[in-house]
């Protein structure tokens, strides 16, 4: 009988969420910040150009959505119907509630409530998820539809990985292109609305989800892959967010795009950013686990553990200490570049206030079910345990990984 290898937990899948949610509340962070300055300042020109550096975020957590699914689901025996149930509800309450409660706010802070029209709104969001930057939660309940036929394609072809990861790149590639060039020229206006706003539409970010399973499948081969060409994805990483400065000017000065054609993460250029980003962001994952074990500071680890335990319930939250942002800046009158100096402060703001809320929620039953980290027993020892799952990623090695909607 062949020696039972010791199971991992995978910490450098934290640290990759920690890089990517914080990247998400920045990104809204300067969103609040730019759209306090003036048109003419040179303050606004530089939170505008810099701005799609910001958006690998949202494709960063397609890649970790498919790797954390393929990680937790591949190798065991296939119950759909359990991990539909598990995971519709694990999403599905938290995307209701927070709706509900943020639209609940927003609401009231704007004037009177008049129940019918919060009702109607409230319906109309839950089923495009186009309020408080919940797409990601549709986006995800469409994957979890389409996941069993996901491993099943590469159980299938289990020897031809290479080529369907090819042949996701390439549409893609051919989808992005199509975005952006040929897209705007068609009437989508009795379009369905999945067609329509194809942000929230499951096929748009395929290639990330196919990436992300495969990396999981094949994970000790990407991992010597990642650390062997680190440098390259450095640098890569390093020119490519500077082009993206060169592509806004491009796309607003010569193609003469629309501000929100500009800055669209559905643009070639963006899509092989984010392919190596995320390659380098996973890289800097394995530097942390190696961090672990030598001299990293105990409080760091512990801030980003903390972090990485509630990634899902600050991308749910985050609206809330946004919406408190927008308020204060609305209220100053400064000039310019002193408002773009406060920056830090405000992502401070914004971060912390989401990490309290979530973490309110993740310590104090039972509002664990409001961020997918059920705590119905408060007396219980184990009640806010980091529950693990433990899998395999190939026949000779194990790992385990927190089982979030991330």
């Amino acid at each position: 009988m062949a020696e039972r290898k010791k199971r991992r937990y995978l910490h450098e899948v934290d640290l990759m969420r920690v890089i990517f949610i914080g990247g998400v509340l920045l990104n809204h962070t300067t969103t609040a910040f730019e759209s306090r300055l003036e048109d003419t300042s040179t303050s606004q020109l530089l939170l505008e150009a810099t701005h799609l550096a910001l958006h690998f975020t949202r494709m960063g957590f397609m890649f970790m959505t498919g790797l954390v699914l393929v990680l937790n689901y591949y190798h065991r025996d296939h119950h759909w119907l359990k991990f539909w149930k598990k995971r519709y509800l694990g999403a599905g309450v938290p995307y209701i509630g927070w709706n509900a409660i943020i639209m609940l706010v927003a609401t009231l802070a704007a004037g009177p409530l008049v129940w019918p029209a919060y009702w109607s709104h409230l319906g109309d969001a839950l089923l495009k998820g186009n309020e408080y930057y919940m797409y990601y939660i549709v986006v995800t309940f469409q994957l979890y539809l389409l996941f069993p036929l996901i491993v099943k394609l590469f159980k299938r072809f289990a020897n031809q990985h290479a080529l369907i990861l090819g042949i996701s790149f390439v549409l893609q590639l051919l989808l992005v292109v199509g975005i952006k060039y040929w897209l705007p020229h068609v009437d989508t206006t009795n379009w369905w609305y999945l067609f329509k706003d194809y942000g929230v539409n499951v096929l748009v970010y395929q290639f990330y989800f196919i990436a992300g399973g495969l990396v999981a499948v094949h994970y000790d081969a990407v991992v010597a892959w990642v650390n062997q060409h680190h440098r390259l994805l450095g640098w890569g990483t390093l020119g490519l967010s500077i082009g993206t400065v060169a592509l806004y000017f491009g796309d607003k000065n010569i193609l003469h795009l629309s501000a929100a054609a500009t800055f669209s993460v559905h643009q070639p250029f963006i899509f092989i950013y984010d392919v190596v980003i995320i390659l380098f962001v996973f890289w800097l994952g394995l530097q942390y686990v190696t961090a672990r074990q030598g001299r990293l500071p105990e409080w760091i680890d512990r801030l980003i553990q903390a972090f990485s335990k509630v990634s899902f319930g600050i991308y749910l939250t985050q609206s809330l200490p946004i919406f408190l942002l927008y308020g204060i800046l609305g209220r100053v009158n400064a000039p310019a570049w002193v408002v773009l100096a406060a920056l830090p402060l405000g992502y401070l703001l914004v971060a912390g206030g989401a990490l309290g809320i979530s973490w309110f929620c993740y310590k104090v039953p039972p509002f664990g079910i409001l961020i997918g980290r059920p705590n119905w027993h408060p007396f219980s020892k184990g009640a806010h345990a980091h529950v693990k799952s433990h899998l395999k990623i190939n026949p000779t090695a194990k790992a385990s990984i927190n089982s979030e909607n991330h």
